[in-house]
């Protein structure tokens, strides 16, 4: 139920939801006797586009997060690096049934960093959590796609462990803890967007899992100003 209510929540109160049905009512309003209604809707809907999606105001927002955590240094004297913990939210489901290993979005980087990760650290066991956080749609689990994926790149399928029954971050951490099962000696990387990472460090630790944050998928630029305004509204780091 809380699944339900979150998914629902959010949808009708993200800035672009927002935006749009403002100008819906503002449209509808301009028939009826609350014109100066409606063109107030109208004109706060446009000006909250133009700041929403391309000032900078998204990046001055995201950035916080993003730099919250850092990473931390491989190969220094300690102990080994036991896991890598990899959060579903790269694959775009509406495309898994099309003829390609997988279907990836803008958050990519949770993929390819995985893997190289993999990689500088043979003897890590590599865990996806991710099934599929769709409300209407019936979607198949994102980690068959990133199964696919790290196999193709050269990860042996013995190391790969998956979790598929998740539909959002706590579940991911909740999942993953019952899944994994670790011990307090244990040392496992958790990999996610930069952004994002404060809520999955949250959600692990009130699954009483203990993981060092290695964040990805950075939006905001390096600079950021006043007169910097992105050149078009998908480029903003708004919702």
């Amino acid at each position: 139920m809380f699944f339900i209510l979150a998914k629902v929540v959010w949808f009708v109160l993200q800035p672009s939801s927002l935006m749009l049905g403002a100008v819906i009512a503002g449209a509808v309003l301009a028939f009826t006797a609350w014109r100066r209604l409606a063109r107030g809707l109208l004109w706060g809907a446009i000006v909250a586009l133009l700041i929403c999606g391309l000032s900078p105001l998204g990046d001055h927002l995201i950035r916080p997060l993003e730099q919250r955590f850092s990473r931390p240094v491989l190969g220094q004297p300690g102990p080994p690096i036991d896991g890598i913990i990899v959060l579903g939210g790269a694959e775009d489901g509406r495309a898994m049934d099309s003829p390609q290993l997988a279907a990836l979005n803008e958050a990519a980087e949770r993929y390819t960093e995985a893997v190289a990760l993999a990689r500088q650290l043979p003897g890590a066991r590599l865990v996806f959590s991710g099934g599929s956080g769709a409300l209407l749609a019936a979607e198949r689990p994102e980690a068959e796609a990133a199964e696919r994926l790290f196999v193709a790149l050269g990860i042996s399928s013995e190391r790969i462990t998956l979790e598929s029954k998740s539909r959002d971050t706590c579940e991911n951490a909740a999942f993953t803890a019952r899944l994994v099962n670790p011990r307090p000696s244990q040392r496992w990387l958790l990999v996610t967007s930069a952004a994002h990472m404060p809520r999955a460090v949250g959600c692990f630790r009130r699954a009483r899992f203990v993981v060092e944050p290695w964040p990805v998928d950075y939006r905001a630029p390096r600079r950021i100003g006043l007169t910097l305004w992105h050149r078009s509204i998908p480029g903003a780091s708004m919702p």
